[in-house]
């Protein structure tokens, strides 16, 4: 199956590439992008190719697919966004995002997670047709929560010290969309 790319009003959704690592370091080198990611901050380029790397494999292995957020009129990525531990025998996945600072307040992922939603509950992915998309955030996390409740997410519970990266425990926050109560705007 070819990558799936998609337009939105103002977005592409495209697929990453090895030109794209000098634009995924400046990303995953800011501080404020990584503050609630399980990533230490990037601070040499082959940290972004090796990621890269990781993204095309789990593409490739069909176990999750990763989008460029590039603008429409400059083609310029301002961020990623892809589903990962997609399970079609489960019909669901996990949702993550991420999105250079300054393009943050202007409903930029929003509109891109909002499509790949529509994808992934439509069938256009090659995961078939998924009935669940999860996705986790660190408390204090209220950027990414509101992204997720504007989406009709509902919060489903706090899993306590779930998750373990730099060098401490981190409480996780569940949040979940089922097919039936997804409604694109």
């Amino acid at each position: 199956m070819q990558f799936p790319e998609f337009d939105t009003q103002r977005l592409k959704l495209t697929m990453l590439n090895k030109s794209d690592a000098e634009a995924i370091f400046k990303l995953f080198s800011d501080d404020l992008v990584v503050e609630y990611y399980d990533l230490e901050a990037f601070t040499d380029l082959s940290q972004a190719v090796k990621i890269l790397n990781t993204f095309e494999t789990r593409y490739k292995n069909k176990q999750g697919i990763r989008w460029a957020i590039r603008l429409k009129n400059t083609n310029q990525l301002i961020g990623t966004c892809g589903l990962n531990a997609w399970s079609p025998a489960m019909k669901s996945a996990v949702i993550g995002y991420d999105l250079l600072p300054e393009f943050w307040g202007r409903g930029y992922m929003t509109e891109a997670v909002r499509r790949v939603i529509k994808a992934a509950f439509s069938g256009e992915l090659s995961c078939g047709e998924l009935n669940r998309i999860q996705a986790d955030t660190v408390p204090g996390n209220d950027a990414s929560e509101s992204v997720l409740r504007r989406l009709g997410f509902k919060e489903e519970g706090l899993r306590r010290q779930s998750g373990y990266w730099k060098n401490r425990f981190h409480d996780l926050k569940c949040f979940g969309l089922i097919r039936s109560e997804f409604h694109e705007l």
